[in-house]
């Protein structure tokens, strides 16, 4: 099993790569086609041949090949042309596209960089093309991932497939320790990973990141009671009382976790937890496909859970993916029915935990509360269960990855104890005060 989604790693590299790159292309003023989700009634098939170009890096998955031969057979008009992109490349490669004059019809992105996108005018506003549709039901999409695509109070894309944060355990270890299951509150967790730590045997309870620190953070934060900047993009919020909290019990994680991967980034430190050095492992849902296809041997060894819950209660983040109409597509009517086509709920089942190689959640309630869920992908169960917990880790100011990367600088100092966790947040808040102010 493979997840379509690309690892947190790469999603910093790219957020911080299009945070820059848009302000450079896309503010220069670019305006959107203006007749582009304006008209009324059902949207009409073109009545000349018609080519939607889609830029993806899922062009090649043979789940995405057949639901487009199967759409140009309901539309036969309409023929899909892939523009295949590297996951890593993507934001970048759609930034110089757009900058150029020649975006695509269509493209598959990371859905927290839809707002980046939206507001430089390079997407077209779907409430037009939403509200004359009898398949997108906006109330279905999961809260999180509608704030993922929603700029100025519209929405810009569509959810396709995502993916909540959660807890991976090693049900041996666990058993070993005499642990009869996953924790389900900060105080269990504690405990337990204290039990599951023995350095003179090379096993630990847990394992940080300092490259992936404020990342991985967020859960923490968000359990809390916290948050990262006010609703507004303009004020630092992560230095309050309840941040404090999350980040002292954070860092003091790092006494749990192997020291050998504490420089690593969480795809790579992903070996110790295959291994069993380590016995709990916060990831997204593609961590399962990972492990399965990389060590199925091992697929009775380990089980999922929701994160435990914080003193706010069930909180995680999420990521996902998003469809967006490009505001230069010449043809806006074909390609919003193909993405409508994709959005589809029988169409997002298939593409997410209905695929064979799928390890990723419909971005819809309704799928997410069906019992197909989890009789066909079970191990999935737990994450489908967070969804209603997702906070989206996105916000309202396109100088927050810079923001992110002190975070991860301090963060991961205070992981190798030269400074404490209140110290960290300090020194992060001056120079993202800095950053906000230029």
């Amino acid at each position: 099993m493979v997840s379509h989604r690309v690892s947190s790693n790469a999603r910093v590299v790219v957020a911080v790569a299009l945070a820059s790159a848009l302000v450079a292309a896309c503010g220069s003023g670019h305006k959107p086609s203006t007749n582009a989700g304006t008209g009324q009634g059902p949207v009409k098939d073109p009545t000349s041949p018609t080519t939607v170009t889609f830029s993806s890096w899922v062009g090649s998955d043979p789940t995405m090949k057949k639901m487009a031969a199967n759409f140009h057979k309901l539309h036969p008009n309409i023929t899909i042309q892939f523009q295949n992109v590297s996951a890593d490349n993507a934001a970048q490669k759609l930034t110089t596209q757009i900058a150029g004059g020649n975006p695509p019809d269509v493209a598959y992105i990371d859905a927290s960089n839809t707002s980046d996108f939206a507001s430089r005018q390079a997407l077209v506003n779907l409430d037009n093309y939403i509200s004359r549709s009898s398949v997108v039901k906006p109330d279905d999409i999961v809260d999180a991932f509608k704030t993922f695509v929603t700029y100025d109070g519209h929405l810009w894309g569509l959810p396709i497939d995502g993916e909540s944060t959660g807890l991976f355990y090693r049900t041996d270890r666990f058993k070993q320790a005499g642990i009869d299951g996953p924790p389900k509150t900060w105080d269990e967790f504690m405990t337990d990973v204290q039990k599951l730590t023995d350095p003179a045997a090379k096993q630990y309870g847990y394992e940080v990141f300092a490259p992936e620190a404020a990342y991985y953070w967020y859960p923490w934060l968000y359990q809390a009671g916290g948050d990262l900047l006010s609703a507004d993009g303009k004020d630092i919020t992560f230095d309050s009382s309840q941040a404090q909290t999350a980040a002292n019990f954070y860092v003091n994680l790092a006494k749990y976790s192997p020291k050998d991967y504490l420089n690593s980034n969480s795809y790579d430190g992903r070996v110790a937890f295959e291994q069993g050095q380590v016995a709990m492992y916060m990831a997204g849902s593609w961590l399962a496909g990972t492990l399965h296809s990389e060590d199925p041997k091992i697929d009775d060894d380990w089980a999922t859970a929701p994160l435990p819950s914080g003193p706010a209660g069930c909180k995680t983040t999420i990521a996902g993916d998003s469809l967006v109409l490009l505001a230069d597509s010449p043809h806006p009517d074909a390609a919003w029915l193909w993405i409508e086509y994709l959005e589809k709920p029988s169409n997002l089942a298939l593409w997410t935990y209905k695929s064979p190689n799928g390890t990723e959640l419909p971005p819809l309630k309704s799928l997410l509360d069906s019992p197909d869920l989890a009789k066909t992908k079970p191990v999935l169960k737990g994450f489908a269960q967070l969804m209603s917990c997702g906070v989206a880790s996105t916000v309202s100011n396109p100088k927050f990855p810079q923001i992110e990367q002190q975070l991860n600088t301090e963060l991961g100092k205070a992981f190798y104890g030269q400074q404490t966790a209140d110290q960290a947040l300090a020194n992060s808040k001056d120079k993202a005060e800095q950053i906000l102010a230029h």
